[in-house]
């Protein structure tokens, strides 16, 4: 029989933070050329997901305050496919759970289960929060980090956000199935490329975390 030891170990990761999450967002967006695809008068939709993300309200909120300062009226739309019971209210009650809530954000949320089908990609039907697709542009705001199920160019952030949580539940189960045919990599940048192609994405807001 091996004489087996175990020991007590501590690892100790780094823990800096930005310290002020909403100013790291203004500076965020004062880099990107944001005026010239948010015009006065558009509609944005901004996309919000069910992850648990330090500080997500408060950079959600900065994103609607600084698109309203371009003259834009954005909204908010849960973006987490399937997450929430798959029910309006759910995905609303999950994005309130993080304090995302129209008092907090002083937005409207828009939240619906019944996709439109923005297009086809490959042998897949590419869905579309409804909000999301009638308005005039649509900012997605999501953490990016390695997919826990699968390895690609692409893993879980923005695009996944823009192409699995806008998709709502259609979109998801779509994606879900399409993983086991072709693997999620694959799947998710069929599906991406279409959104992109054919959707209204303006830009995107990624959040990095560390451990």
């Amino acid at each position: 029989m091996n004489d087996l030891r175990f020991f007590r170990l501590k690892q100790k990761f780094e823990g800096s933070t930005l310290g002020d999450a909403a100013a790291a967002t203004r500076d965020a967006l004062a880099g990107l050329p944001v005026a010239k695809f948010i015009r006065p008068g558009m509609t944005v939709a901004v996309g919000a997901g069910s992850r648990g993300i330090a500080n997500y309200a408060a950079i959600v909120r900065t994103v609607c305050e600084e698109l309203k300062t371009l003259g834009a009226r954005p909204f908010i739309v849960p973006a987490m496919g399937s997450h929430g019971g798959a029910t309006d209210r759910g995905q609303l009650d999950v994005l309130a759970h993080y304090g995302i809530t129209e008092k907090q954000m002083g937005v409207p949320i828009l939240s619906s289960m019944e996709p439109v089908e923005l297009g086809r990609a490959g042998g897949l039907v590419v869905y579309q929060d409804r909000h999301a697709a009638g308005a005039d542009a649509i900012v997605v705001v999501n953490r990016i980090k390695p997919h826990t199920d699968f390895h690609g160019p692409i893993e879980s952030g923005l695009m996944k956000m823009a192409a699995i949580g806008l998709g709502k539940q259609k979109g998801a189960q779509q994606f879900h199935l399409a993983m086991m045919r072709m693997g999620g990599g694959a799947a998710l940048l069929e599906v991406a490329r279409t959104v992109l192609r054919l959707g209204k994405i303006s830009f995107g807001v990624g959040i990095i975390e560390n451990q």
